[in-house]
């Protein structure tokens, strides 16, 4: 009784073709049975062929019916289970400038029984993806992996290999030309004497990611590996909505008998929030910020905290997402992908701005509150003193925003409570993720009453930004209910809409929280709009009325704090009178001055009249006489 062996499964997984064998065909033994047989019994047989007949007539029905009815293994065919992966949704800005997309690339493969000459394949793939880096690779000798390959499958019986994948369309025509040149002369040679042929070579074509922008938005954007899986971003926070429906069914190995591709839907389509414009001009002002003030890393967010929606978001470093099998080479040791979500740190003065709100929305103080200021605290055991350790006398509550005392916003604390504030700063989001739809966000920490590393004077140290972690987007979303003048926090988000099936689905703006009273965010943005005004900020805009703050904090060392490195930060809004734009940002380690309102400050005025310009925005006079709010 002769067998025959078939495949009744394969899977793709990270590239390669997986067998699952099956039991070979069983035979029948063919039964004789006598002439004389009583009736009764041919009756019985009777019934059971009609009912086994049935029952193949259904089996039949039931497999042409199948999604892989097509694709029922013939005989004397290898095939494979085969996964099938529909093109990837491609990613635009709110404006509809491609940043993610596909190209036609190819798997370079052998047809076995058809390979003439193993050699000239091998010399012809060897010196036409001289440029890939993986064949190019002075460890790893492809000419000889080629010729191996070929080798071992065809002692294996295997009728197809595959040689290269993510071929261009450049590189294939080469090695078309190559195998017409080898065509035409007949009498070239191989190594081996043998006719030099590229004769069973064959490909299939599939896509691959390209990102049009290179490093543009890449800290935001992520990218695709090898193996079609998003990475870091939005391409991995949207990973399955990108990446669509995969369809499963058999192929021939022989790739002269494939089939024809099943049809699916591509994955769904994003738009972003992200503004091409305004995402170039705030990395091109981060990356002179950093030359400028020597700092060591950057990260700038536009927000508008009307709506949560991300207009930018830049950190440093950068990859070009082309590229991103450098991306150990770019993001060496912890350094995160994108530390706008996935860093936190100690912001320093610009926390006064939560802690002064918290203190007005619960009425322990109100901005004529009057503090005399001695220079210095004591809380919890240990002394607070300014961050120029002198004493400022008499102030209101703008006195002490304005000259970012540290004895005051230490005492507003105590007015507070402990309860009371932390019970706030758990109301602002921190302590946990925003839920902002990037992948590998950080929740930061937040020390409260009752944890086992708590101590009280740390709701001095909290109340104006040192030993509290956040990130620079839990900032953004926790001064959004200040910015906006409603004391609304809204949810950050870089999605503005999906375009699914013909359909095109715009999530609502999500309120998160409200933390404050729209009184009190009013109030405390006009305080924070006077401060800039009376000392003159660097901040200030001509045209434009904003409100902010500096901040500047001391980066904790195994040993303690010291003065030498800071996280110098600024956050803005405006204009007051209708807020456009929330500006975070936050410089590490700068060289030149450690003071936010040194290196940040500037950095702030660059960006918000960069804004101004590429969103047409009229000055707060003209908008006024036009009536526009």
């Amino acid at each position: 009784m002769s067998t025959q062996r078939r495949y009744s499964a394969s899977t793709i997984s990270r590239g390669k073709l997986v067998y699952e064998r099956v039991p070979p065909d069983q035979t029948r033994p063919v039964v004789e049975h006598e002439m004389k047989t009583a009736p009764w019994r041919l009756t019985i047989l009777g019934i059971a062929f009609s009912v086994l007949g049935f029952l193949v007539i259904v089996q039949l029905i039931r497999l042409q019916l199948s999604p892989w009815a097509s694709d029922v293994p013939l005989e004397g065919v290898d095939r494979a289970y085969h996964i099938f992966y529909p093109p990837r949704g491609e990613i635009y800005d709110r404006w509809g400038r491609l940043m993610a997309g596909n190209t036609l690339v190819y798997e370079i493969g052998a047809q076995v029984s058809y390979i003439r000459s193993p050699e000239t394949v091998a010399f012809a793939l060897s010196k036409v993806l001289a440029n890939h880096e993986e064949y190019n690779n002075p460890e790893r000798n492809y000419y000889a992996d080629i010729v191996d390959a070929i080798d071992d499958a065809e002692e294996a019986g295997r009728s197809y290999v595959a040689l290269a994948d993510f071929v261009t369309e450049e590189e294939l025509s080469q090695l078309r030309a190559w195998a017409l040149t080898y065509e035409n002369l007949p009498q070239m040679r191989d190594y081996e004497g043998e006719q030099a042929s590229l004769e069973g070579l064959m490909f299939r074509p599939r896509l691959q990611r390209v990102y049009p922008e290179g490093e543009l938005a890449s800290n935001v954007i992520g990218y695709v590996n090898r193996d079609g899986i998003g990475i870091y971003g939005v391409e991995e926070h949207f990973n399955e909505l990108l990446a669509g429906t995969p369809q499963r069914t058999w192929v021939p190995l022989d790739p002269y008998a494939v089939a024809e591709i099943p049809a699916m839907d591509p994955g769904a389509d994003l738009v972003l929030t992200i503004d091409r414009e305004i995402q170039a001009a705030v990395e091109a002002i981060l990356d002179e910020a950093l030359v400028e003030t020597g700092s060591e890393s950057g990260t700038i967010i536009v927000m508008d905290p009307d709506t949560g929606e991300i207009l930018g978001m830049t950190s440093t470093p950068r990859l070009d997402l082309n590229r991103y099998y450098e991306s150990g080479e770019v993001f060496t040791g912890n350094t995160p992908f994108n530390r706008a979500v996935s860093q936190d740190y100690e912001p320093g003065s610009v926390f006064k701005v939560l802690t002064m709100a918290a203190a007005l929305d619960a009425g322990a103080v109100t901005p004529e509150t009057v503090f005399q200021d001695t220079g210095s605290i004591s809380i919890g055991g240990i002394t607070i003193t300014n961050w120029d350790y002198g004493a400022w006398g008499q102030q209101d509550m703008q006195g002490c925003m304005e000259h970012s005392l540290n004895v005051c916003l230490t005492w507003i604390a105590t007015q507070l409570g402990a309860g009371d504030f932390y019970g706030y700063m758990q109301e602002f989001g921190f302590g946990r993720v925003t839920g902002i739809d990037l992948a590998w966000e950080a929740t930061g920490r937040l020390k409260v009453p009752g944890d086992t590393d708590w101590y009280e004077a740390e709701l001095g140290t909290n109340s104006f930004g040192q030993g509290v972690a956040v990130t620079p987007v839990q900032m953004v979303m926790a001064i959004s209910a200040v910015a906006n003048g409603r004391g609304e926090m809204m949810a950050p988000h870089t999605m503005l809409s999906m375009v699914r099936d013909g359909a095109q689905y715009t999530p609502v703006p999500q309120m998160v929280g409200r933390p404050i009273s729209s009184d009190t965010a009013e109030t405390l943005t006009e305080m924070l709009a006077n401060s800039l005004e009376n000392e003159a900020s660097d901040a200030l805009i001509t045209g434009y009325r904003v409100a902010g703050k500096t901040g500047t904090a001391e980066i904790a060392t195994p040993t303690g704090y010291t003065g030498n490195e800071t996280n110098a930060s600024f956050v803005g809004w405006g204009p007051v009178d209708d807020p456009q734009f929330l500006v975070y940002v936050w410089l590490e380690r700068p060289e030149s001055s450690p003071w936010g309102s040194v290196v940040a400050t500037p950095v702030f005025r660059e960006v918000f009249e960069r804004l101004v310009v590429l969103t047409d925005l009229p000055p707060d006079d003209i908008r006024a006489g036009m009536g526009i709010p």
